[in-house]
């Protein structure tokens, strides 16, 4: 049963969904993808299941993907999902819980709308939304609540939410949806041009994790990978390097370092120098990616420093959230509220 003062944290993302219970921690994260029959509409997997099917299910077996760029695309497959992860999260439960949900910053409000919608159809008692930046700073074990300016740099599977954290509040913030899943889009172009061949999601994915980079290497990798030959529609094998990977994403790269430019243009000269004393906290997958950390320091003078747990900072955020976001009168604790 839940008592007053507790509820559960979820980060609803484009690429996995994460689920935060205020008792044991992170209690579930697995792919936002959900496998269903084409012709009768049922569902056959959901998660991490559906998930090891993308690429290669029969035509009758659909693979949805039910939020894009970090807001639902498809209602209904939303819930369902969500339903089940919090099922599998908490079990069976007589009373209802209370769940905060992260949202990009650039949310409109009908976009926040239909998250909090989907939630309480998925079995919420009740529902409280954050945004993405400041769920990630309370992850991050940041004070979110002095005067004092934190920049947090969020690069997830759909957006970039980049923000200027002070008083508990976003002074300055930027919603780029432009992500993890357009670095993979941008490796499936480059190959498919290069080579002529076409790869799928997961192995552009790999690619990216394996080889991929915000920097070239001092020493450039190899890897071999598979696909099909868009002239002969023969199955063939290549080599690519690091450093074609690197080359093929630079654009999207750009745009990131680009919008946190503008954030920090933006920003008061008295956080500025908050900043400039910490630097910025990168969080999410993508903050991953091999030498980004060291291209932003390069480009914009402000060391970035990736933290603990990069993947896991916005569901451990929303769920510290929830954990007072129901009372009447929040006991705030250090890198809480």
């Amino acid at each position: 049963m839940f008592f007053k003062g507790s509820g559960i944290g979820i980060d609803l993302g484009t690429t996995s969904v994460l689920v935060y219970n205020d008792k044991k921690g992170i209690v579930l994260q697995e792919p936002s993808v959900v496998a269903m029959n084409e012709f009768t509409g049922s569902v056959l997997a959901i998660g991490e299941e559906a998930h090891k099917m993308r690429g290669k299910a029969p035509r009758n077996i659909k693979i949805i993907r039910p939020l894009r760029q970090g807001v639902i695309s498809d209602y209904d497959v939303t819930e369902i999902m969500l339903k089940h992860f919090i099922k599998k999260a908490i079990g069976k439960r007589l009373i209802k819980p209370r769940i905060a949900v992260c949202v990009p910053s650039g949310i409109t409000e009908i976009e926040k709308r239909a998250v909090e919608n989907a939630t309480r159809q998925s079995g919420a008692r009740r529902v409280k939304i954050i945004t993405e930046p400041l769920a990630a700073a309370i992850g991050a074990q940041l004070d979110v609540r002095q005067p004092y300016g934190n920049m947090v740099v969020d690069i997830g599977g759909g957006t970039s939410d980049i923000a200027v954290i002070s008083l508990s509040g976003e002074v300055i913030n930027s919603s780029l949806r432009i992500a993890g899943d357009n670095f993979d889009d941008a490796i499936i172009v480059y190959i498919r041009k290069t080579y002529n061949l076409a790869i799928g999601e997961v192995t552009a994915e790999n690619i990216k994790i394996e080889i991929g980079g915000a920097l070239d290497r001092n020493q450039p990798t190899t890897m071999e990978i598979k696909g099909v030959n868009i002239v002969d529609g023969l199955p063939k094998r290549i080599e690519i390097t690091s450093t074609e990977i690197t080359q093929s994403i630079s654009e999207i790269v750009d745009s990131i370092i680009q919008t946190i430019y503008n954030v920090l243009e933006l920003t008061p000269p008295e956080l500025i120098a908050d900043i400039l004393e910490k630097g910025m906290i990168l969080t999410g997958g993508g903050s991953l990616l091999y030498g980004l950390d060291k291209l932003i320091y390069e480009r914009l003078g402000i060391a970035a420093n990736i933290a603990t747990e990069p993947v896991k900072c916005v569901a451990i955020g929303t769920g510290l959230f929830a954990m007072h976001a129901f009372d009447k009168e929040p006991k705030i604790k250090k890198g809480k509220i």
